[in-house]
């Protein structure tokens, strides 16, 4: 790939081409203080202070003794200053403005990534946000977003940057009907559709039909699509997810009988007479 074609990608690029069709989305240009905040992991993870008074976690209990462990008393030797919480008033108006417009719930994502990966962590267990505080609570804590702030072009062949010029927020509106287990990515090459699969099960479908041409209609004959309709039966992952059954790959598992099936589908078609055999 190429940084320009990467770049394209970047959703504040590629979004007011496509907005018709697509999720209503406000984007806003992160400031450098807050993507150093993202970065930052010198210190205790510690929240923006919120201008709102807004909490990221909401129904947590708080228990002042437990609070007290973390306070270092005069005289205890310890010379190390506690860390100050930061804050960023001027993005959290501006994001607090934006999610009322958007509905009151939104879920975020940076350049290319959303944080799935640290949906756990959140009061509802989704990338469901209604303040700045739980949309910083999502990015902080989440792993993948690593790539878009530090990995983007690594593997790009033409790389001359570490990292694009400018990171944005896009705060998407929140529809309870989405469901990332429904959610399908659709795979073309040459104008034609020839893959399909579900986001967070697997993308090895699609891989099959990278096979060389006299194969592919081959494998699309005997290929499965398996649907599966409760995010129960997925087991998440940082950065994709796959079905309880798929695993194992140990012999009589499910991946192993795909793969036994497609051998014994491919070598039925090389001797059948229609393939000169």
């Amino acid at each position: 790939m190429k940084e320009e074609e990467v770049n394209r990608c970047q959703i504040q690029e590629w979004y007011p081409k496509f907005k018709s069709v697509s999720i209503r989305t406000l984007i806003h240009e992160l400031p450098e203080s807050f993507v150093e905040y993202l970065l930052d992991d010198s210190g205790p993870f510690l929240l923006p202070v919120s201008v709102s008074n807004e909490d990221a976690l909401p129904n947590r209990v708080h228990n002042p003794y437990e609070e007290e462990d973390y306070q270092v008393s005069e005289g205890s030797g310890d010379e190390a200053e506690p860390s100050s919480p930061p804050s960023f008033p001027e993005l959290e108006l501006k994001i607090k403005e934006s999610i009322e417009s958007l509905g009151g719930a939104v879920f975020p994502k940076l350049n290319w990534s959303a944080p799935k990966d640290s949906a756990w962590i959140s009061t509802s267990g989704t990338l469901r946000c209604t303040s700045f505080s739980e949309i910083a609570l999502l990015l902080r804590s989440s792993d993948s977003l690593i790539h878009d702030l530090c990995h983007a072009y690594d593997s790009c062949g033409d790389k001359t940057l570490s990292r694009p010029q400018s990171f944005f927020l896009a705060l998407r509106k929140w529809y309870p009907s989405l469901r990332p287990e429904m959610e399908f990515r659709c795979f073309v090459r040459g104008q034609g559709l020839v893959g399909i699969s579900q986001r967070e099960v697997t993308t090895f479908y699609p891989a099959l039909l990278e096979k060389k041409n006299d194969l592919e209609v081959l494998i699309q004959e005997f290929m499965t699509i398996i649907i599966v309709e409760s995010q129960c039966a997925v087991r998440p992952g940082l950065k994709t997810a796959v079905p309880y059954d798929y695993l194992d790959t140990s012999q009589g598992s499910g991946w192993d009988q795909f793969l036994r099936n497609a051998d014994e589908e491919l070598q039925q078609q090389i001797r059948s007479p229609e393939a000169g055999g």
